[in-house]
This record gives structure tokens, C-alpha cells and sequence, in this order.
């Protein structure tokens, strides 16, 4: 059975999922980035990163991190920031069969060595952590075809139902949310 995990890299609860996916029998799963930005605005939602229950999320994030036995959360400075480039990096990773390497990769980065994702520094470093020419990377995350891709890949998540991340879908069924894993592998034929 086909399975998709609907990521944005400024997601920490994205880092919460990847970090934990391989603890369960999902078999292969397809990342897929896709723009978080894009996906509030067709809800009309916005990030609680940047609202009253900033604090509390930030809480409930270390917490499950530590329930999980996953290494202490360090929040890049001012996030969140933009992660549109990241993201779009992400889809050249994808191109050059490196998009799991990258996604790890950048998560950590962001959410446990706190840098910020949002600067194309991070980018290139994460790029040439996992074999990919940074420089190239970068030139090719700019052309209009990923930036295309990237809004193709969120309206498919959109038209698929997906309206937060981390979302896996596992056939038709969605699961919302890192803390979902282990309802989503129970209900697994």
C-alpha cells in the first residue's frame, strides 16, 4: 500500500515524525515537501508559531521530543522564518535521488543545532552534507520548474485533504500529526 508523509521543513512536529518513522512497519513512505505557507492560506489557518499559543507549542514540542527519547529541541533564532527555499532545495534533493538524506539532514540542523533554515548558508551546508553541489543546488531551486513543482505538490496535498504537517497518508486515509504514527501503524492492513 502506497504511503506519503506531507512535510514542510519549518515544521518541528515534521522532525517529531521523521525522526520516529522508522521506528514503525510503514514500509517505503514518499516524502513529499510542500509548502505549509500555501496550505494556511487556502484554510485560512496560520502557523500557532507565530500566535498566543506560541509557548505552549513550544512546550508541548520538547516534551514530546523527550517522551520520545529524541535529543532536546534548540529553536533557530526567530523562528519560524521563511522556509520556502528550503523547501524548494528539498525538491532538488528529490531530483538527485537525496531527498530523505536532505530532509534529516536539514531537520536536525534546524531543530536540534537550532540554525535557522530560512538562510541559504544552511541550505548549501545541508546540500553538501548529503553529497549534493550546493552552488547547483541553489541555481536550480530559483527555476520556475521546482517553484512550479512545489505548488503542484501542495494543491495535490490540498485536493488530497491534507491541510497541516506532518500528514501521512497511507492509501486513502490521512493521519495528522507526529503523535498520530502509532494510530496510523495499528490501522495498517
Amino acid at each position: 500500500m502506497d504511503s506519503t508523509l506531507y512535510l514542510d521543513l519549518g515544521s518541528p512536529f515534521v522532525y517529531l515524525a521523521i525522526e520516529r518513522l522508522d521506528r514503525f512497519e510503514f514500509g517505503e513512505v514518499l516524502s513529499r515537501p510542500v509548502s505549509l505557507g500555501a496550505l494556511f492560506k487556502y484554510t485560512g489557518r496560520s502557523s500557532w508559531g507565530m500566535g498566543p499559543r506560541r509557548e505552549v507549542g513550544m512546550a508541548e514540542v520538547q516534551a514530546r521530543a523527550r517522551a520520545y527519547g529524541l535529543p532536546a529541541i534548540r529553536w533557530p533564532q526567530g523562528w519560524p522564518s521563511n522556509y520556502l527555499h528550503a523547501n524548494r532545495m528539498a525538491l532538488v534533493a528529490e531530483e538527485q535521488e537525496r531527498l530523505e538524506p536532505f530532509v534529516r539532514a536539514a531537520l536536525r540542523m534546524a531543530f536540534v543545532d537550532g540554525v535557522d533554515l530560512g538562510g541559504e548558508d544552511a541550505c548549501s551546508e545541508v546540500a553538501r552534507s548529503v553529497g549534493m553541489d550546493a552552488a547547483g543546488a541553489h541555481a536550480r531551486a530559483g527555476d520556475p520548474e521546482i517553484k512550479q513543482r512545489l505548488r503542484d505538490y501542495t494543491e495535490q496535498a490540498r485536493a488530497a485533504g491534507v491541510w497541516g504537517v506532518p500528514t501521512l497518508r497511507i492509501g486513502e486515509r490521512l493521519f495528522w500529526g507526529d503523535d498520530q504514527l502509532e494510530i496510523a501503524a495499528a490501522a495498517r492492513p
